[in-house]
């Protein structure tokens, strides 16, 4: 059996993964290899002001898929917002050609898709905690 690996601070222990699509605006088909690669050092210049650490990367011509590691301390929307603004105005100013693509000042749509990953499937650990304090629970 595998053992996960914890990451630890000060007061906790903790393992945090997210799993992040950012999507172009109007899913608009501009991102190349060129583009995706320079929008993944601009996410690794800016993670370590909010502690997080990227795992995987990968890009469609459309939208990016984004696998990182956060703390428990991480401003995740204030990170994302952040990147998603650098990145925007960098990458517009490095690749004038996109904004010909594009119908307004946005590279990235307003929205995206956060979800959390790894650990154990949420039946497990709901099952867990309904068996705590339970005489003779079986383990999960």
């Amino acid at each position: 059996m595998n053992k996960v690996k914890l990451d630890t601070n000060k007061h906790s222990v903790y393992l945090l993964y997210y799993h992040l699509v950012l999507v172009v605006k109007y899913r608009k088909k501009v991102i190349d290899d060129r583009i995706s690669n320079r929008l993944k050092e601009i996410f690794e210049y800016i993670q370590p002001n909010y502690n997080i650490t990227l795992i995987e990367w990968s890009h469609d011509e459309d939208h990016v898929h984004i696998l990182f590691k956060a703390t428990p301390t991480s401003s995740l929307a204030k990170f994302i917002n952040a990147y998603k603004s650098a990145s925007s105005r960098l990458i517009k100013k490095e690749f004038p050609k996109i904004k010909e693509k594009l119908w307004d000042k946005y590279f990235w749509s307003r929205s995206y898709c956060l979800l959390t990953s790894g650990g154990a499937p949420v039946d497990v650990i709901r099952k867990y905690i309904e068996n705590q304090g339970k005489k003779n629970a079986k383990s999960v």
